[in-house]
């Protein structure tokens, strides 16, 4: 199941992600049109999902969605997290997944847009396997974790590393979470839809030059072990979202480094999920 938000209603999409088909109609008013408040009746919303009938879904474009989980409570993002991406990065591998910082909900968009680069700045690239919550997770086991889980989709965590490291005791989650610092979707795929939601290909690419691909396989903490950790700590609720970490490849870690311009094109993707895209332009004097 593909679950979407199309010009901020709530939609599910076909498979061949070529139409869609509005959940408050479809539903007879059963769910409201927000993508946001559906996971909050997860449950009950794929009951329905399953049976509904996508015949009357109609074509759309892919540069009207807004992000699948728009207004989420809590947003988790994880560092160093492959250890090829650790070693470029000339950090040991942590034997807990203690790196860990947030993006600030505003700055999550959809799949398709324009950002602007700020002056002076140094803004890189991370393409993750983000995973969003359909359950309260509290102090559960790793065995029990996607059984929480609504979701994944593709998430591109944008970095603009001076400010990241800037100061006497760098935190990252400013420059990380500029305007448009968060593209996420182009929806979210329920973990059924996997052969292995464990091993997942992703990756990116400049201009159409490849700049990272792995796989999830390679996660240092997997996506149930990170969900269990992290609910060992504090609840982690229905709509959160946990960026899981980025495999090896990023600008900061080239030589000598290499980082976004205005007029490049970036391409994210996550194999079963779908792809991310995301034009750069000077910031407005």
């Amino acid at each position: 199941m593909r679950v979407a938000n199309l010009g901020g209603r709530l939609v599910l999409v076909t498979a061949d992600g070529a139409r869609a088909l509005d959940v408050q109609g479809a539903s007879g008013g059963r769910f409201d049109s927000s993508p946001q408040r559906v996971y909050d009746e997860w449950a009950e919303f794929v009951s329905w999902a399953e049976r509904a009938d996508l015949a009357s879904a109609e074509p759309f474009s892919v540069s009207d969605l807004g992000a699948p989980v728009p207004a989420p409570r809590q947003v988790f993002a994880i560092g160093l997290n492959y250890r090829a991406h650790a070693a470029e990065s000339h950090f040991d591998v942590p034997d807990q997944p203690t790196v860990m910082f947030t993006k600030w909900p505003s700055c999550l968009t959809g799949p398709v847009t324009t950002v602007e680069l700020p002056p002076e700045g140094h803004t890189d690239w991370e393409v993750e396997l983000v995973v969003v919550m359909g359950r309260s997770a509290y102090r559960i086991s790793p065995g029990r974790a996607w059984a929480h889980v609504a979701g994944l989709t593709v998430g591109q965590d944008l970095s603009e590393r001076i400010t990241q490291t800037s100061g006497p005791s760098p935190q990252f989650s400013l420059g990380k979470s500029l305007p448009g610092f968060g593209p996420t979707g182009p929806w979210l795929v329920t973990p059924d839809e996997f052969d292995d939601p464990d091993d997942l290909e992703l990756g990116c690419a400049i201009n159409g030059e490849e700049m990272q691909k792995g796989r999830t396989r390679d996660l240092v903490f997997s996506v149930p072990v990170l969900i269990s950790r992290l609910s060992q700590k504090l609840p982690l609720l229905p709509g959160d979202v946990l960026f899981t970490g980025t495999p090896a490849g990023v600008g900061l870690g080239r030589t000598p480094p290499r980082y976004l311009v205005p007029g490049e094109e970036l391409v994210s993707y996550v194999a079963g999920i779908g792809e991310l895209r995301q034009r750069f332009v000077a910031a407005a004097v």
